[in-house]
């Protein structure tokens, strides 16, 4: 019997562009607290842990109750928009989960995103069902770049290390990766540098046989579109 074979997935950035659900969010919360937030401030924090964004927003006023009730209502309101709305899969996310899942690879979400906004997400997607293993934020003690959160997806669904490829947006997903002992697949949308094994724009332009080759060949650096 060959040796499990897995796929651990990003889920922000990657899987779905959620950058405007997430703006609309923390805008209209933080509105509520009265502070005034710029598409440039979230910007710089996003893709951070929320108890790391308050404080730099708030400042000297963060106390830890403030950070947990703003955390909590700006998450509601992200799950309550996605619920409402729906929200899509980038370009080549879906034939590519169902490819993966067809080919007999374990697939698995690795995420620094709360577990609630995972599955309000999977269940939007109607993808719940293609994976195996689920890694949130209440399973870390450490966010990305630490390999805290690929290592434990991939004791999740019974992959070793070496037989894993991460997909990632971030450079400290990438890098988190590499300490994992992982290859990657890096979604880099803007064309900007990712130091991942393959870089692309976008999922849509992998070879048919993408994920098969770069565990067959191992660290090749390879820049696609």
């Amino acid at each position: 019997m060959s040796e499990a074979r897995a796929v651990l997935w990003d889920m922000d950035g990657t899987l779905i562009d959620s950058e405007e659900q997430h703006w609309i969010s923390w805008r209209n919360t933080l509105a509520k607290e009265g502070i005034v937030i710029t598409r440039a401030q979230f910007l710089a924090t996003f893709g951070q842990r929320n108890d790391s964004i308050i404080p730099q927003l708030l400042g000297a006023a963060a106390t830890p109750q403030r950070i947990e009730r703003i955390s909590e209502a700006k998450e509601e309101l992200y799950r309550h928009l996605i619920r409402r709305d729906g929200i899509s899969p980038l370009p080549g996310v879906a034939s590519w989960l169902h490819r993966l899942h067809q080919k007999g690879w374990l697939q698995a979400i690795a995420s620094a995103a709360p577990r609630a906004n995972i599955d309000a997400v999977l269940e939007a997607l109607s993808a719940t069902h293609i994976f195996q293993g689920i890694v949130s934020a209440e399973d870390v003690q450490k966010g990305k770049p630490d390999p805290e959160v690929y290592l434990k997806a991939a004791s999740r669904v019974g992959a070793s290390p070496e037989n894993c490829i991460v997909v990632e947006d971030a450079a400290a997903g990438i890098e988190g990766a590499r300490r994992a002992g992982m290859r990657s697949i890096g979604v880099s949308h803007d064309g900007q540098h990712l130091p991942a094994d393959v870089v692309v724009q976008s999922l849509a332009l992998l070879d048919s046989d993408a994920f098969e080759t770069l565990l067959q060949t191992g660290n090749c650096p390879t820049k696609i579109g």
